[in-house]
Protein backbone atom coordinates (compact mmCIF):
# COMPACT_ATOMS: atom_id res chain seq x y z
CA UNK A 1 0.00 0.00 0.00
CA UNK A 2 1.31 3.31 -1.07
CA UNK A 3 1.80 5.19 2.45
CA UNK A 4 1.29 8.26 0.48
CA UNK A 5 -2.14 7.48 -0.29
CA UNK A 6 -3.63 6.15 2.61
CA UNK A 7 -2.83 4.83 6.30
CA UNK A 8 -3.25 0.76 6.40
CA UNK A 9 -3.22 1.12 10.18
CA UNK A 10 -6.80 3.40 9.89
CA UNK A 11 -8.43 2.08 6.76
CA UNK A 12 -10.80 -0.76 9.02
CA UNK A 13 -9.19 -3.73 7.00
CA UNK A 14 -7.06 -6.25 8.54
CA UNK A 15 -4.09 -8.27 7.00
CA UNK A 16 -2.46 -11.64 7.17
CA UNK A 17 1.03 -9.65 6.67
CA UNK A 18 2.30 -6.44 7.43
CA UNK A 19 6.26 -5.72 5.83
CA UNK A 20 6.89 -2.54 6.69
CA UNK A 21 9.70 -1.09 4.56
CA UNK A 22 9.52 2.52 6.18
CA UNK A 23 7.28 2.32 9.61
CA UNK A 24 5.00 5.09 9.67
CA UNK A 25 3.00 3.99 12.79
CA UNK A 26 4.12 2.65 15.97
CA UNK A 27 3.89 -0.96 16.56
CA UNK A 28 0.77 -1.30 18.35
CA UNK A 29 -1.58 0.22 15.17
CA UNK A 30 0.30 -2.01 12.92
CA UNK A 31 -0.53 -4.54 15.29
CA UNK A 32 -4.98 -3.72 15.41
CA UNK A 33 -4.36 -4.12 11.61
CA UNK A 34 -3.32 -7.27 12.05
CA UNK A 35 -5.65 -10.66 11.48
CA UNK A 36 -5.85 -12.99 14.77
CA UNK A 37 -2.97 -14.67 13.16
CA UNK A 38 -0.75 -11.93 11.33
CA UNK A 39 2.43 -10.99 10.96
CA UNK A 40 4.10 -7.95 11.37
CA UNK A 41 7.75 -7.30 9.97
CA UNK A 42 9.58 -4.18 10.34
CA UNK A 43 12.65 -3.39 8.10
CA UNK A 44 13.16 -0.06 9.00
CA UNK A 45 12.08 3.27 9.94
CA UNK A 46 13.60 5.77 12.73
CA UNK A 47 14.82 4.42 15.95
CA UNK A 48 11.99 4.69 18.19
CA UNK A 49 10.42 2.05 15.55
CA UNK A 50 13.45 0.12 15.11
CA UNK A 51 13.41 -0.29 18.60
CA UNK A 52 9.94 -0.85 19.06
CA UNK A 53 9.94 -4.18 16.22
CA UNK A 54 13.36 -5.52 17.76
CA UNK A 55 12.59 -4.92 21.83
CA UNK A 56 8.60 -4.47 22.05
CA UNK A 57 7.67 -7.13 19.62
CA UNK A 58 8.89 -10.29 20.48
CA UNK A 59 7.47 -9.23 24.10
CA UNK A 60 4.08 -8.46 22.33
CA UNK A 61 4.27 -11.63 20.50
CA UNK A 62 4.05 -13.52 23.43
CA UNK A 63 0.40 -12.47 23.94
CA UNK A 64 -1.89 -14.11 21.47
CA UNK A 65 -1.14 -14.90 17.95
CA UNK A 66 -0.03 -12.15 16.01
CA UNK A 67 3.80 -12.29 15.40
CA UNK A 68 5.56 -8.65 15.58
CA UNK A 69 9.32 -8.98 13.95
CA UNK A 70 12.00 -6.90 13.02
CA UNK A 71 13.82 -8.19 10.32
CA UNK A 72 17.23 -8.41 11.55
CA UNK A 73 16.34 -10.75 14.13
CA UNK A 74 13.83 -12.27 12.38
CA UNK A 75 14.22 -15.91 11.30
CA UNK A 76 13.16 -16.06 7.47
CA UNK A 77 13.53 -19.37 5.78
CA UNK A 78 14.83 -19.41 1.86
CA UNK A 79 11.25 -20.12 0.64
CA UNK A 80 9.54 -16.73 2.07
CA UNK A 81 12.87 -14.89 0.44
CA UNK A 82 12.02 -16.73 -3.07
CA UNK A 83 9.27 -15.97 -2.82
CA UNK A 84 9.35 -12.46 -2.13
CA UNK A 85 11.74 -12.45 -4.86
CA UNK A 86 9.21 -14.18 -7.36
CA UNK A 87 6.85 -11.09 -6.31
CA UNK A 88 9.52 -8.42 -7.40
CA UNK A 89 10.47 -10.15 -10.85
CA UNK A 90 6.68 -10.75 -11.66
CA UNK A 91 6.30 -6.91 -11.19
CA UNK A 92 3.36 -7.63 -8.71
CA UNK A 93 5.63 -5.66 -6.27
CA UNK A 94 7.42 -2.58 -7.96
CA UNK A 95 10.28 0.00 -5.96
CA UNK A 96 9.40 3.49 -5.95
CA UNK A 97 12.60 5.20 -6.65
CA UNK A 98 12.77 8.72 -6.23
CA UNK A 99 16.07 9.58 -7.56
CA UNK A 100 19.86 7.96 -7.93
CA UNK A 101 22.64 9.54 -6.70
CA UNK A 102 26.34 9.08 -7.38
CA UNK A 103 27.89 8.86 -3.75
CA UNK A 104 29.74 12.23 -4.27
CA UNK A 105 26.62 13.61 -3.79
CA UNK A 106 25.60 11.81 -0.51
CA UNK A 107 25.33 14.99 1.23
CA UNK A 108 22.36 16.38 -1.08
CA UNK A 109 20.59 12.64 -0.90
CA UNK A 110 20.21 13.13 2.97
CA UNK A 111 19.19 16.26 2.47
CA UNK A 112 16.73 15.69 -0.20
CA UNK A 113 15.32 12.48 2.54
CA UNK A 114 15.53 14.43 5.23
CA UNK A 115 13.58 17.19 4.21
CA UNK A 116 10.54 15.02 3.63
CA UNK A 117 11.06 15.67 -0.44
CA UNK A 118 11.61 12.27 -1.24
CA UNK A 119 8.93 10.02 -2.90
CA UNK A 120 10.58 6.79 -2.82
CA UNK A 121 13.48 5.10 -2.29
CA UNK A 122 17.07 7.40 -2.58
CA UNK A 123 19.77 5.31 -3.80
CA UNK A 124 23.49 6.60 -3.47
CA UNK A 125 25.43 4.19 -6.44
CA UNK A 126 29.08 3.41 -6.24
CA UNK A 127 29.81 3.28 -9.59
CA UNK A 128 33.34 4.13 -10.62
CA UNK A 129 31.77 6.49 -13.60
CA UNK A 130 29.97 8.28 -11.17
CA UNK A 131 32.46 9.71 -9.13
CA UNK A 132 34.31 12.31 -11.39
CA UNK A 133 34.26 15.29 -8.62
Amino acid sequence: MDYMRGDLTTNGQQYDLIFAVNGYNSIFDYRKALRSTGIYVSAGGDLAQIIQAALVGPMLSKFGSKKLLFMGVAQIEEKDLSFIGELFESGKVVPVIDRCYPLRATSEALQSFGAGRAKGKVIITMRPDDDNS
